[in-house]
């Protein structure tokens, strides 16, 4: 499955992805910051997602 994160400037879309995997994106309180796509790989623990 794959999951892609959008929306508007500055609304925390990098500080969920580094919630989410643990990749360490670059996440600052200006607009703009994170401009390149990041990727990253979130485990699942749920047999219905396989």
């Amino acid at each position: 499955m794959r999951v892609g994160i959008v929306g508007l400037p500055n609304v925390g879309k990098s500080t969920v992805f580094n919630s989410l995997t643990r990749a360490g994106a670059e996440a600052q309180n200006y607009p703009f910051t994170t401009i390149d796509p990041n990727l990253g790989v979130a485990v699942v623990p749920d047999e219905r997602l396989v």
